[in-house]
This record gives structure tokens, sequence and C-alpha cells, in this order.
């Protein structure tokens, strides 16, 4: 009877392997679907905001103003395509976008807010709608609700 053991339990000890394996395999695929998600969400409208600033560094002006959601034909109401010049324009000091970079992203539920920096405490803030892909400049540097609070919690330590 030598030998009646020898293969006891081996059958079990390569179950628990597989289960194993399956179990890691699934956690790492959770983790690259969410790391996935996670770089691409905010994608399209950090595109918005770079093609922007590409226009503006090639002054098209006009192509620029028509991200904005305006038409130098229909300008906004609220905010002129002479007063867009007066933001973004030649004399303007943040015609120069190869001084800006983003300082922060931060990704709301309607949209994304991209702050960028042109010198120490030189700020602008970048609001891109998620529907429209409209931009326009945000009154806060943080995500808020429709009464203005702030909704997400971190923000309010890493500015």
């Amino acid at each position: 009877m030598p030998g009646f053991l020898d293969n006891y339990g081996v059958s079990d000890a390569r179950r628990e392997k597989g289960v194993r394996r399956w179990v890691l395999g699934i956690l790492g695929a959770l983790c690259l679907a969410w790391l996935g998600y996670w770089f691409i969400h905010d994608f399209r409208e950090k595109r918005q905001v770079s093609h922007f600033l590409d226009l503006v560094a090639e002054r098209k002006f006009e192509d620029a103003y028509r991200l904005w959601g305006c038409d130098p034909k229909q300008p906004c109401r609220d905010y002129s395509f002479q007063k867009f010049l007066e933001d973004w324009g030649p004399k303007s000091p943040y015609s120069n976008t190869a001084k800006a970079h983003v300082r922060r992203t931060r990704s709301c539920s309607d949209g994304v807010i991209q702050i960028l920096e042109f010198g120490p405490g030189d700020e602008i803030l970048l609001y891109v709608d998620r529907k429209t892909r409209n931009l326009s400049f945000s009154p806060f540097s943080y995500c808020v609700d429709p009464a203005g609070r702030n909704t997400k919690f971190w923000d309010i330590f890493f500015r």
C-alpha cells in the first residue's frame, strides 16, 4: 500500500489555485476598468480646452469664440466678441497660451472645471459643459450644486 495517500488533497489544491486565479483576475480587470474610466471620463472636455488654447495661439479668434457657443455674427448676449477679444485677443495678458498649463481639473456632474495657470497666482477657471461642450468662465474653483454648495468634500482640502 505504498502510495495510497500520495495524491490525497491534490485535486482540492488545484481547485483552490484555480479559484484564486479567477478571483484575482476579476479584481485586476475591475481595477483596470476603474482606472480607464477615471482617465478617459473627462477626455472630450479636456480636449475642448486644449483645442481652444490652440485656436487662441493660432490667432483664430472667431473659431475660438464659437467654442463658447457664440458666433461673431450672432454674438452672445452677455459675452460679445469685443469682450472676448479683450479677454483672449492679441493685447490680452492671456493671449500667450504657451505660458498656460493646467494646474487642476475638477470633474463635476454637469461639466469639467480646468484651472489654467499663466504664472504664479495668475489663474483662469474655465468650465466645459458636458452636453454642449461650450466653454465659459467658472465662477467657482470647485463643483457646486444649484444652491451653490460644494458637492465634493475633498475639494476643500485640495485647491
